[in-house]
């Protein structure tokens, strides 16, 4: 797999606090690919806790710095939208408190498609996080 070392850039998983409540945790990654592909050719996010699969509507995705954020099934049909090359996409799972306090095992899979390639590049990664 391309760039398997830009799926899940290291000390971004962190709480997310929206108006003085923990809505959630949010993580980085960069394209698993050299060239920018608009939003829609983004196959899957996949985010695992502790062994646990996220559920897919719960995560939220952004490229602008969290100007707009895009559910999976709305990213299918984002073509202005690019995820450029060195421009992390952060990725949000919407949860009531986010991750408790301690370590955690976080595995996220981005999947793309990509012009030239007839198959989608899936790249993976796993980090033990602490969250403070």
């Amino acid at each position: 797999m391309i760039f398997l070392q830009n799926v899940f850039i290291e000390n971004t998983c962190k709480n997310v606090e929206t108006n003085g409540i923990i809505s959630g945790f949010e993580l980085q990654t960069y394209i698993t690919y050299y060239r920018a592909i608009p939003l829609s050719m983004v196959n899957d996010i996949r985010v695992k806790v502790d062994g646990e699969e996220i559920p897919r509507e719960t995560i939220r995705c952004t490229v602008d710095g969290g100007e707009y954020w895009f559910t999976l099934d709305e990213m299918k049909t984002v073509t202005t939208h690019k995820w450029e090359f060195g421009e992390p996409m952060t990725v949000r799972v919407l949860c009531d408190g986010g991750l408790e306090k301690g370590e955690h095992q976080v595995e996220l899979t981005v999947i793309v498609r990509t012009a030239y390639i007839p198959v989608p590049l899936e790249g993976k990664k796993e980090r033990t996080v602490v969250i403070g």
